[in-house]
């Protein structure tokens, strides 16, 4: 008599949750006023926008070949319609750009809509006022993060890449295509792909926005001349500091997303506390976690 196959369920090795230290206040109080500030500068930025809504390249605006513009005109119905250009393609965008509701729940022309705008759709002077006063706050909390992170060794130890991390970026991109979410001590390091994320930020895209800021200002040309000519005109500094503003802007969302998908309040609450908790097995999980200044999982 044949014996029958052993059928009994396999056990998931047994796993208890550890709490550990994973931001120290100072990264967590320049994380929030980095937000405040890059709200305050979108929706001031897309404000300043709106006073000519469209992008050149080059010294001179060519008003009848803009590069992108959300201009409005007024359709065979005698009614606005929003419309997107980017190069020769045109969108209708009525609704969102170009033409969009006011608070009256009436058609008015805008690039961008009035929701969107800091303080307010039409008040160009006071955008400018806002967005140079959060320019600033920005950059001077940025220099704070960037000293911070060279004293407590954060920019060294947390995000340099090694040559692991190289090797790894191919695993990491299966994972994250997975949505398999890392445990343990991979659940409190940055992996391969959120370290290249946060290099690119910190020394391309926010030196990208600086130095277009304010070489659109006649002041710094004495200064940053030589970017003008590097890149063709006061136009397009212009624009690439709006590009600047959408990468912002795209890496913003990423990040929200994978805050979702790592477990919101688990990691909200590290960045509010300072407290994460992370899933060890039984056998792996040491009697004392020490304190990890800095560190940070998917989606911090």
């Amino acid at each position: 008599m044949s014996s029958l196959p052993n059928t009994a369920p396999v056990q998931q090795p047994a796993t208890e949750w550890r709490t550990i230290l994973r931001h120290r206040w100072p990264l967590r109080w320049m994380h929030w006023i980095n937000l405040l500030c890059m709200l305050a500068l979108v929706g001031s930025g897309l404000q300043i926008y709106n006073a000519h809504a469209a992008l050149y390249w080059g010294e001179a605006s060519h008003f009848d070949t803009p590069l992108f513009a959300t201009q409005a005109v007024q359709g065979q119905d005698g009614r606005l319609r929003g419309i997107t250009r980017i190069g020769d393609a045109r969108f209708d965008t009525t609704g969102v750009l170009g033409v969009s509701d006011n608070k009256l729940g009436a058609p008015v022309r805008s690039g961008f809509p009035g929701w969107s705008t800091i303080p307010g759709s039409k008040n160009l002077a006071m955008g400018r006022r806002w967005h140079f006063f959060f320019a600033w706050a920005w950059v001077l909390n940025g220099v704070a993060y960037l000293v911070w992170s060279l004293a407590s060794r954060h920019l060294d130890r947390d995000l340099a890449l090694s040559k692991r991390d190289w090797r790894d970026i191919p695993r990491s991109i299966v994972d994250h295509l997975r949505l398999r979410h890392p445990h343990g001590d991979e659940a409190a390091r940055y992996n391969p792909l959120q370290k290249l994320a946060y290099l690119g930020v910190i020394f391309v895209l926010v030196p990208l926005a600086v130095i277009t800021g304010l070489s659109m200002s006649p002041q710094m040309d004495s200064v940053l001349g030589w970017w003008l000519d590097l890149v063709g005109g006061r136009q397009s500094s212009r624009t690439l500091h709006f590009i600047a503003m959408a990468l912002f802007v795209l890496f913003t969302l990423v990040h929200v997303v994978m805050v979702f998908y790592a477990g919101a309040i688990n990691e909200l609450r590290s960045m509010i506390t300072g407290r994460f908790k992370v899933r060890y097995p039984v056998a792996a999980a040491p009697a004392k976690l020490p304190p990890q200044p800095g560190r940070r999982g998917e989606g911090s």
